[in-house]
């Protein structure tokens, strides 16, 4: 079976920027830790797990489309345009787009969507000869999860490879719930407001006796009760809202063919790669 492995490299890359231990400048005094800790990362998630195909995908300094939708959708982000350039992740893009290119390892931004969006339509459009692991924190993707699609949450040695069995013991939910279960409960990282009254185990025991929203949200007279009865009947257009921007429908046309993405495993380490690249001195 091909084993394709698509990493979110904006993700992977704001995970590094501050999340490593210790700020790195090189000897011309500029930061590099975001790159050292992305290529690093990056190496051990190949290594870790031996794909056939692999690439990375950004998300491009493009108008989101979701704010059309809810003009608050990710309206608490940071304002890095305030900021001086060399204090923000996008500084180093230009050396991790080049050790990418030295590895010979595909990538793209985004013009018209989210990476997530991307990630969907390689989930959706894959047929059943690929394995495909998406390699991200963000829990939006465990909606993509099926018999041939998981997700890893790379934390070194903790690692944790996210598949059906992953979501039943952790939400009690199964993968096709999962927009339905963030559309109740909201994401706050993505400034998504949830239903009042409505945590994990509430929404997770109305998917389990419902099946899916559009039946809570029919058949909610049958709530027994009467405080999460009315907050679901209450917000009924908040959760559908909710939902639409949650929901991944894998529609949009894929920047590569997955047959094209042909990985090649390397035995350089990740100081090989930096120095290679001009990030750190020979």
């Amino acid at each position: 079976m091909k084993k394709l492995v698509l990493i979110d490299g904006s993700n992977l890359l704001f995970q590094m920027f501050y999340g490593m231990p210790a700020r790195i400048v090189n000897r011309q005094g500029r930061p590099v830790h975001g790159t050292v800790g992305f290529v690093g990362a990056l190496l051990k998630i190949l290594r870790m797990l031996a794909p056939t195909h692999a690439a990375v995908l950004f998300d491009g300094e493009c108008e989101n489309p979701r704010r059309v939708i809810d003009p608050e959708y990710k309206s608490d982000r940071e304002d890095y345009s305030i900021l001086p350039e060399e204090e923000t992740p996008f500084s180093q893009l230009p050396d991790i787009y080049a050790a990418l290119d030295y590895l010979r390892i595909p990538r793209a931004e985004t013009t018209d969507c989210e990476t997530d969006d991307w990630m969907a339509s390689y989930a959706r459009q894959c047929g059943e000869d690929w394995q495909l692991t998406l390699v991200s924190q963000d829990s939006d993707y465990f909606q993509l999860i099926d018999e041939n699609v998981s997700v890893l949450r790379y934390r070194g040695s903790s690692s944790v490879l996210c598949d059906r069995d992953y979501l039943m013991e952790k939400f009690g939910i199964e993968p096709r719930q999962y927009a339905a279960f963030k559309a109740l409960t909201g994401d706050p990282s993505d400034h998504i407001r949830g239903v009042d009254k409505v945590g994990p185990k509430t929404a997770a025991a109305l998917l389990r006796q419902f099946g899916d929203l559009d039946a809570i949200i029919a058949r909610c007279e049958e709530i027994t009760r009467p405080t999460l009865r009315l907050a679901v009947q209450e917000n009924r257009e908040r959760i559908l809202r909710n939902f639409s921007l949650i929901r991944l429908d894998g529609a949009h046309p894929l920047p590569f063919v997955p047959e094209t993405l042909t990985y090649t495993p390397t035995a350089l380490t990740s100081a090989q790669v930096l120095r290679s690249i001009g990030v750190l001195d020979a």
